[in-house]
């Protein structure tokens, strides 16, 4: 680069440069039109050369663009799943600590509320009915006797998300549920609002949402595995919200516990004695028969929320099993029947947890260990068989994840050992970690058996589509063939043995193979026997005629030098030594990928592939007139009969263990006469 361009370049890239006064010295400096074009030149080159660095900059790097993008994608990910988690434990500690802190004003609330006594409930149930004559879907709501209005006003819906405006709603708090009414676009007579959802008070947990502008004043309700974020008008009636929202839980929980306590009789009743002596005594049913006043087993519905809540699954799980162990053996009464529909519904909320836990839709990077803690804690609660289901699918989804993400080399081999290596080293990680997650689960083993069939043909596809749809090569695909076989052997130190699976996936595309290949040789030996001429062959130099030796010693034909002649000269013609280095190549990449399926289809291909040979050398021999030639002609047909069919009947042997009765019957119709020249070799 000229010292020129030197300073034009460094003008053009300093961070003062304006184009408009640049254009205007350039242009009353210059003398004339041709000054411009070659200032334009100038600038044109450098713009050229510039796009050009740029360009192999891309090109150079284009691979850790690629990787870095992905690698900040998934972090990406990670990072935000991270932040949304400790957000809901940071909200969750706030709540706690709110919650401590409300307890100092509990006795100034009591205080008030006998200083300045409230609406009756009957006015509150009126007040309701009025209320609720204005949402569309809600008439059943007052069906529940001492159901009141305890509080109620407007409120924003967040996405729990992307913190985006969903919708306005409006909020009727009771003394023992909550209803989200959503408003009506359009209004009909005195109706505002839409049933949108009713929440019984135990089921869901009020927290706190720290203010972040623009987003304040908003509070969550947690409906374990969902939650809603709800923001308020201002400061002043959010305070209001979580407050009447806490109190009004504390008192349903209070209320229940003293109609229990009501329900417990004060003398027990005493059975009639009945005097029959047919009569068989049965035990009665005590409701003092189990002890519920531990504090854990009134605190434990509350508890196993937390636990959900904080992802302890573990604690959860214990809890239930203690509760279990506790009330083994023990007479089920109506206090246990309702405490059991409490502990049933965390349950179920729990195993949505653990469900979500292992969906696809979670992230895949952990491999097989990820998913343990949850499909140990599936089987704990007794849940085995979807634990097992789940699993499976969570490791096809990555399975197929990794697969897709495996980049197509321009090499056929390599991209398969990456293939392999990827697919049967995940399939050997799932494996190990299901023999350890259900190791006390044998009913579930036939499961993992068909999902490794379902997996292997996930991997079949792959493997077919890039070595049999893009036409490779017999020798590639034989290549690739045997790097399969040799990663599924590996399985069955674990016990686990897919090569006949493998087999009957691919058997369809080898045949395909076998067969395409064999019209190549046979379209290829046509076209050199229509430009015969039966001609010795000279191979000019030393060299040449030593590789054609070696060639013919490893194809199995050791007595080759009896068919050299004087010099470089060969007694055969070229028709016939190629067709048999094809022929021989064909037959050890057929070996290759033999399997018992194959048997006829190879073997056929192996005869119409001869046959085509010998029929020429045959039809040769009846037309031609000149003994000479016709002597040379059949030197070809002896060395296709005495050297190259019996090394291909005898390799066919060793390479599938049975002799093959279609070639040596082939052999045996081939009768090549010795002694008359001007016979022919005939063909029955």
């Amino acid at each position: 680069m000229s010292d020129t361009q030197n300073r034009l370049r460094k003008q053009l890239e300093s961070p003062n440069f304006d184009p408009q006064n640049y254009v205007k010295q350039l242009s009353q400096q210059s003398d004339g039109d041709r000054d411009l074009q070659e200032h334009r030149q100038k600038i044109q080159n450098l713009a050229d050369e510039t796009a050009q660095n740029l360009k192999k900059n891309v090109y150079k790097n284009y691979r850790q663009f690629i990787e870095t993008a992905k690698e900040i994608s998934y972090l990406e990910s990670e990072m935000y799943q991270l932040s949304h988690i400790l957000t809901e434990q940071k909200s969750i500690m706030e709540s706690i600590t709110q919650t401590l802190l409300s307890t100092d004003k509990d006795e100034t609330a009591k205080e008030m509320l006998t200083a300045f006594p409230k609406e009756t409930e009957e006015v509150k149930q009126r007040t309701l009915t009025t209320l609720l004559e204005k949402v569309e879907g809600c008439k059943n709501i007052m069906e529940t006797p001492g159901r009141y209005l305890v509080y109620n006003g407007d409120l924003f819906e967040y996405d729990v998300d992307n913190m985006s405006q969903i919708q306005r709603v409006h909020a009727f708090l009771m003394n023992d549920c909550l209803l989200i009414a959503t408003w009506l676009p359009n209004r009909r007579g005195a109706v505002k609002y839409k049933y949108n959802a009713l929440y019984d008070l135990e089921s869901f947990a009020v927290v706190n949402v720290k203010d972040n502008p623009p987003m304040k004043d908003m509070f969550k309700i947690l409906m374990f595995p969902d939650s809603r974020i709800f923001q308020a008008e201002n400061s002043k009636i959010k305070k209001e919200w979580l407050e009447i929202l806490e109190e009004t839980k504390k008192k349903k929980v209070v209320k229940e516990r003293h109609k229990k306590e009501e329900e417990v009789p004060n003398s027990p009743v005493r059975p009639e004695v009945s005097t029959n002596p047919f009569d068989v005594d049965e035990p009665l049913e005590s409701e003092e028969a189990v002890d519920l006043s531990p504090e854990w087993i009134q605190e434990l519905p509350e508890d196993l929320d937390v636990c959900i809540a904080q992802r302890d699954f573990e604690g959860a799980v214990d809890l239930l099993d203690k509760l279990n162990e506790y009330l083994k053996d023990q007479a089920v009464t109506p206090r246990v029947k309702e405490l059991r529909g409490k502990v049933d519904e965390r349950v179920r909320q729990l195993t949505d947890v653990l469900v979500f836990e292992l969906s696809p839709d979670r992230s895949l990077r952990g491999g097989p260990k990820a998913t343990r803690r949850a499909v140990s804690q599936l089987i704990r609660l007794g849940q085995s068989t979807k634990a097992c289901e789940l699993f499976l699918k969570n490791r096809a989804a990555a399975v197929q994840t990794a697969i897709r993400q495996l980049r197509i080399e321009g090499a056929t081999l390599l991209y398969i050992h990456k293939l392999c290596n990827i697919f049967f080293t995940s399939l050997l990680e799932t494996a190990k970690e299901f023999e350890m997650d259900f190791k006390g689960n044998t009913g579930c083993y036939s499961a993992f058996v068909v999902w490794s069939r379902s997996a292997m043909k996930m991997f079949v596809d792959a493997f077919s589509g890039q070595v049999f749809d893009s036409k490779e090569s017999l020798s590639t695909a034989s290549e690739c063939v045997k790097v399969a076989k040799e990663h599924c052997t590996q399985l069955s130190d674990i016990g686990l043995d897919l090569t006949f699976i493998l087999q009957s996936l691919l058997v369809k595309d080898i045949k395909a193979a076998l067969i395409s290949y064999k019209d190549i040789i046979i379209e290829a030996t046509k076209h050199r026997n229509s430009e015969e001429m039966w001609r010795r062959m000279n191979l000019m130099t030393p060299e040449a005629l030593t590789k054609l030796k070696e060639e013919m010693r490893s194809c199995g034909i050791g007595n080759f030098e009896q068919f050299t002649g004087d010099d470089c000269w060969v007694n055969l013609s070229y028709t016939v030594v190629a067709f048999t280095k094809q022929m021989m190549g064909f037959l050890e990449e057929g070996l290759k990928l033999y399997f018992p399926e194959l048997h006829m289809v190879f073997l056929e291909s192996l005869r119409e592939v001869i046959l085509e040979a010998t029929q020429h050398v045959d039809y040769s021999l009846r037309c031609e007139q000149e003994s000479e030639k016709k002597a040379f002609i059949m030197q070809n047909a002896l060395f296709l009969h005495e050297m190259v069919l019996p090394v291909v009947e005898k390799r066919f042997e060793e390479g599938v263990g049975k002799p093959a009765k279609q070639l040596q019957d082939l052999k045996k119709n081939l009768r090549p006469m010795r002694v008359n020249p001007e016979s022919t070799m005939s063909v029955v």
